[in-house]
């Protein structure tokens, strides 16, 4: 009888623990991570300039990491409290723009990282972000006397910005914010440039010269968004220092529910930023 006992007894603890850890994995937030448009760059991988590094951070901090290589739809992101689009090289369709705007107004969380604008374009429009055609050249705080790798230390107050000093650019398209619910949280210097006549040095005019944004970030419904103009700010060779300290805050900050990112308010950037037309072109997405 005792033995029987003692054996019930085993029995109900480990289907306890087995349930209890069934719930604590389905409680886990989910990162999903898109690979299904043409990215080089992935997660599964430890090479220099891929992902592994921001997605331990992500495993870190409690996150369920998936990938996905199929086409974005509400399918996929109704399992999702966060999706990354990293690096994209094949745009991205009508479809899964609206899945994707979907999924943030109803209280997702979208991180958008630029390796080539050309194809979140159109996803970014839906948010009021229009990049430039042409990469931002720095003359000051560079690295390794690149003018296209440099550090940007103009940070706004925010939650992903939240005690760092600077993080560095390796390659980072300007950003222009059109939108009433977000802000550019990071810019670089007043004499940055960019070379719009591709000739390889600075004509004023028509190059642009003034602090270009470097990344977005906003509300959108119940969710929020942000945009790097970089994808390199956190690959593995880069996330390290600031960069890594920018990533961690990166992590927390998808994991929280809508809104909440905001420190300051939500008003339109007070900084002046060139008109659309001045430095923008789409259409020529050119990373040089």
């Amino acid at each position: 009888m005792k033995r029987y006992e003692t054996t019930v007894v085993f029995f109900f603890f480990a289907f306890w623990f087995l349930l209890a850890g069934s719930r604590a994995n389905a409680e886990k937030p989910v990162v999903i991570f898109d690979q299904g448009h043409g990215q080089k760059f992935v997660v599964e991988l430890e090479g220099d300039f891929h992902f592994s590094g921001l997605s331990g951070l992500f495993k870190h901090d409690g996150f369920e990491v998936e990938t996905s290589t199929e086409r974005i739809n509400d399918k996929t992101l109704a399992r999702a409290d966060a999706l990354v689009i990293s690096g994209a090289f094949n745009p991205l369709s009508s479809s899964e723009i609206e899945a994707i705007i979907h999924f943030v107004e109803s209280g997702g969380n979208l991180c958008i990282m630029l390796h080539v604008p050309q194809p979140a374009a159109e996803l970014m429009s839906r948010l009021k972000i229009y990049a430039s055609n042409g990469v931002v050249q720095e003359r000051k705080n560079l690295i390794k006397q690149e003018p296209k790798e440099f550090y940007t230390s103009k940070l706004e107050k925010h939650a992903i910005t939240k005690g760092v000093k600077r993080f560095a650019v390796h390659g980072g398209w300007a950003l222009m914010n059109e939108s009433k619910t977000g802000k550019i949280i990071a810019w670089s210097g007043p004499r940055a440039w960019i070379d719009l006549n591709r000739n390889n040095k600075f004509d004023s005019p028509p190059d642009a010269q003034q602090s270009f944004g470097i990344a977005v970030a906003g509300t959108l419904g119940k969710g929020h968004y942000v945009v790097f103009g970089d994808d390199a700010i956190f690959q593995n060779s880069f996330l390290v220092k600031e960069n890594l300290a920018l990533g961690k805050n990166l992590v927390k900050w998808l994991k929280s529910p809508g809104k909440h990112g905001m420190l300051t308010d939500r008003s339109p950037d007070s900084r002046k930023q060139t008109s659309a037309e001045n430095f923008l072109d789409t259409k020529k997405d050119c990373r040089v």
